[in-house]
């Protein structure tokens, strides 16, 4: 793991609509919730892991992670959870300088996910990365550094930025790419049917 102090964030304040409402990540997969299977990939790779939630805090109350809700109103998105984060880690963890952010609801993270993003913003000189597989790029799973947060407050709440890449883009963001075999490891559970298809593909991997 890169030896910058990287707090890892989770992603789990999306509305959920194709799910059909509810919290995708405690969805079940392989007997166990989405989001064990993302606790378990991601921990060892960070220090210390933030849970970005609205609504009662209580639900996610068995996994034992701050819980922490947007700032800004009315879902305002990705963005908002990832300041939310940035926040909490300014607060609570001011020794650190970057939060690396995953949907709540990837249960294949790969195990190099923090030190290869790490390795691509330093190889190309630039504050942000981002994950990429299969020629498609993943904004909502990256790296940020807590410098730009007061930047970020500013674009979302004075300008009304909703767009990660474009905010991305005026700061510079490196992307790392990952194969899609044996699995596509940034494969996220929407819809019900990607239930079905996440428990084929868990059955296609070999024990840990």
């Amino acid at each position: 793991m890169s030896t910058s102090p990287t707090l890892g964030l989770l992603l789990a304040g999306g509305l959920a609509r194709r799910m059909g409402g509810g919290d995708k990540p405690l969805r079940t997969i392989a007997g166990r919730s989405i989001l064990a299977h993302v606790i378990e990939r991601l921990a060892p790779q960070c220090d210390g892991l933030v849970v970005n939630a609205n609504g009662d805090p209580a639900r996610f109350a068995d996994y034992g992670l701050p819980v922490v809700a947007d700032s800004v109103p009315d879902f305002a998105g990705p963005l908002a959870g990832i300041l939310a984060g940035l926040d909490w880690m300014a607060a609570h963890r001011p020794e650190s300088e970057w939060i690396v952010s995953v949907a709540a609801d990837t249960p294949f993270i790969p195990d190099d996910l923090v030190a290869r993003l790490h390795a691509a913003r330093e190889a190309q000189n630039v504050p942000l990365a981002c994950a990429a597989s299969g020629g498609w790029t993943h904004p909502v799973i990256g790296l940020w550094p807590v410098r730009l947060r007061a930047d970020l407050r500013h674009a979302l709440t004075v300008e009304d930025e909703r767009k990660i890449d474009r905010w991305t883009a005026r700061h510079g963001c490196a992307s790392a790419e990952w194969p899609l075999t044996p699995v596509d490891p940034f494969f996220n559970a929407n819809k019900p049917e990607d239930l079905d298809e996440a428990e084929r593909l868990f059955a296609t991997l070999p024990p840990a």
